[in-house]
């Protein structure tokens, strides 16, 4: 690990106007390990983990820790509005949030260990780095470093994504993504003369289609400072469920939210079904999503035909052919789940 300069921010125009992004600070890089400039740093464990791997040496790391405000979560006639800086485990046992969005609190505390999440924040989680190990790897020059070509396509793939995959086979790192782009969450991003820019967090993350050097909107000179959950798009039924290799705080293999709107009918006015670990952005199932338009859900057959329909599109790898079953039974189950009269806070994840 290369020498850095470690600077407390004290206001988001000071954070602004001295940062750029860790995928900017990458793309201009003619090296295997980026250098130059200074990174912001919310809780710091994607970052240390880039600069451990050898892919990241910024000149300066420029913490958000002490600015005011970053970690608040409330709450107003529009909407939640979760500060950048609330840990995971502030937002997985927050009043708030288990009240207003209970399965985003229990996407929050499912990540890693208990002792990671008391440090990731939110805004960290959605804006870190690709897991892929060849991009985790100095050795391997591949086209999110500016090389030539993905090397998932043809070697070891067997987490890697499903759909989208022909450019770049890497799957969003964030679990909490996928419930937030179910939950119509939007982001606020602030630049140092204070405006704020306002993206619906689905519209926020961009495909390696779109540009294979950053998976996000992010521009150099704006802090994200807040994720926002209006309650005008507030679903009234929801489930979120994962699927790991083994009862482990490590990434999912495949996991889905699930938000719907019912009339008095019960039939289903409104869908939004989230793949997470699926392709290089959370990935609306839409085909499922206009197949339970309009029907009554509570049966086992729609949800069963609507987990076969999300899976159009597929195109796994022969090492990663297995997850497709498994998203057929999440999205079978979620859906069952959501409109079950429990309701979503006491559904357990699959694990």
């Amino acid at each position: 690990m290369n020498q850095f300069s470690l600077t407390r921010a004290r206001s988001l125009a000071e954070a602004a106007r001295a940062s750029t992004t860790v995928a900017g600070l990458m793309a201009r890089s003619n090296n295997a390990a980026a250098s130059g400039a200074s990174v912001v740093m919310a809780g710091g464990v994607d970052l240390l983990d880039l600069l451990k791997e050898g892919v990241l040496a910024p000149d300066g790391i420029l913490s958000l820790r002490d600015i005011p405000g970053l970690d608040a979560v409330s709450e107003d006639a529009d909407g939640l509005r979760i500060g950048a800086m609330t840990t995971l485990a502030t937002l997985a046992d927050h009043p708030l949030s288990l009240s207003r969005a209970a399965m985003l609190a229990q996407a929050a505390a499912a990540p890693a260990s208990l002792q990671i999440r008391n440090v990731a924040t939110v805004g960290g989680n959605l804006l870190q780095r690709p897991r892929c190990w060849y991009f985790r790897a100095k050795e391997f020059h591949c086209l999110k470093k500016g090389g030539d070509r993905c090397f998932a396509l043809e070697g070891e793939n067997q987490y890697h994504a499903v759909f989208d995959n022909d450019l770049c086979a890497m799957v969003h790192p964030s679990t909490i993504a996928t419930v937030l782009v179910a939950l119509g969450a939007r982001v606020s991003l602030t630049d140092a003369q204070g405006a704020e820019r306002k993206v619906l967090l689905e519209d926020f993350f961009v495909s390696p289609a779109q540009d294979v050097l950053r998976e996000n909107d992010l521009r150099s000179g704006e802090i994200l400072t807040a994720v926002e959950l209006p309650w005008a798009s507030a679903p009234t039924h929801c489930a979120w469920l994962k699927q790991g290799e083994r009862d482990s705080p490590d990434w999912p293999l495949a996991d889905v939210a699930v938000a719907l709107d019912l009339d008095g009918e019960q039939k289903c006015a409104r869908a939004v079904i989230v793949l997470g670990a699926a392709a290089p952005v959370p990935r609306r199932a839409t085909s499922a999503e206009r197949l339970l338009i309009g029907q009554v859900v509570g049966g086992a057959a729609v949800a069963k035909e609507a987990g076969r329909a999300a899976l159009d599109g597929a195109a796994p790898f022969a090492r990663n052919r297995y997850k497709l079953p498994i998203f057929e039974a999440l999205i079978e189950r979620a859906i069952t789940l959501a409109v079950a009269p429990t309701g979503q806070a006491s559904q357990p994840n699959v694990t």
